[in-house]
């Protein structure tokens, strides 16, 4: 059977990494609010000629950073499957096939696991 990801984390492994999830989630979080207001009070500022200052290289330090952590998800294969609310999914093998352990930034800890194709609305207890 063809896998789609190269890790798999146990449960125990998984939560190993939650101290820093709970580090890089809120710091992703606040980026991208960040990005967002720059966004707005910068889309005026498009006409003009100048487009350096404080307010971009501002910008362009939080878009390296967000992009920073981001890939910090990516290289260990961590999906990101909602930001806002701090959800994530880990690859994992359960009964010999592909799943995914669930968890949500507000949780105490991994507590549910779902098909890699059924999402947050198919997950079930561990």
């Amino acid at each position: 059977m063809e896998r789609r990801f190269t890790k798999h984390y146990t449960l125990a492994e998984a939560r190993e990494l939650l101290p820093q999830l709970r580090v890089w989630l809120p710091q992703l979080q606040r980026l991208r609010r960040d990005l967002a207001s720059y966004d707005q009070s910068t889309a005026p500022l498009l006409g003009d000629d100048d487009y350096g200052g404080g307010k971009v290289n501002q910008w362009v330090r939080n878009l390296a950073a967000f992009k920073e952590l981001l890939a910090e998800f990516e290289q260990r294969e961590i999906q990101v499957k909602d930001l806002e609310r701090g959800l994530v999914d880990f690859p994992a093998i359960q009964a010999g096939r592909e799943v995914f352990l669930c968890w949500e930034l507000e949780d105490e800890d991994i507590t549910h696991w779902h098909d890699l194709d059924s999402g947050y609305a198919g997950r079930e207890k561990l």
